[in-house]
């Protein structure tokens, strides 16, 4: 006996079902927030902030939220030379673990012409001051808010 296939549309569960704002970030999922006093943006600051006692050059934060789902801030930054793109890393590696924030990883260590750190919700982008220029990654988010930095 054959089985008969039903024709038409599929109108399970899964059909009524309203996409979630939730964002995922780590395996956790949390609600996309709307607000500008977030713990996002208090990371994006700390950050800033522990770069510029480190003499870091043209700090930007950068508001993607909305524009990319895998952060909510983007924190661009210069130093000089390798060694200071290195002690800007590692600054605010120490600095944001004493707030009890870990970095989930970082990218572009030994040679540190443009580190990568990611703190899930913020994304860190050190560049030497010469390789900044070439990537111009400001321009990808032209259109998006900057949050200033002072």
């Amino acid at each position: 006996m054959a089985s008969k296939k039903k024709s038409g549309t599929r109108k399970g569960a899964a059909a009524g079902r309203k996409k979630s704002t939730a964002k995922k970030t780590g395996g956790r999922a949390r609600p996309a927030s709307g607000n500008g006093n977030d713990e996002a943006r208090g990371s994006a600051l700390a950050i800033a902030s522990a770069a510029l006692e480190h003499k870091a050059l043209n700090v930007q934060i950068i508001d993607v939220r909305g524009k990319v789902d895998y952060s909510d801030y983007v924190v661009i930054m210069s130093g000089r030379s390798d060694r200071q793109v290195a002690a800007l890393a590692r600054n605010i590696e120490e600095t944001l673990a004493r707030r009890g924030m870990r970095c989930l990883g970082v990218e572009g260590l030994p040679h540190a012409s443009w580190l990568l750190m990611d703190y899930a919700d913020v994304i860190v982008h050190i560049f030497h001051e010469d390789t900044r220029g070439y990537y111009d990654l400001e321009h990808l988010w032209i259109d998006a808010a900057r949050v200033p930095t002072e």
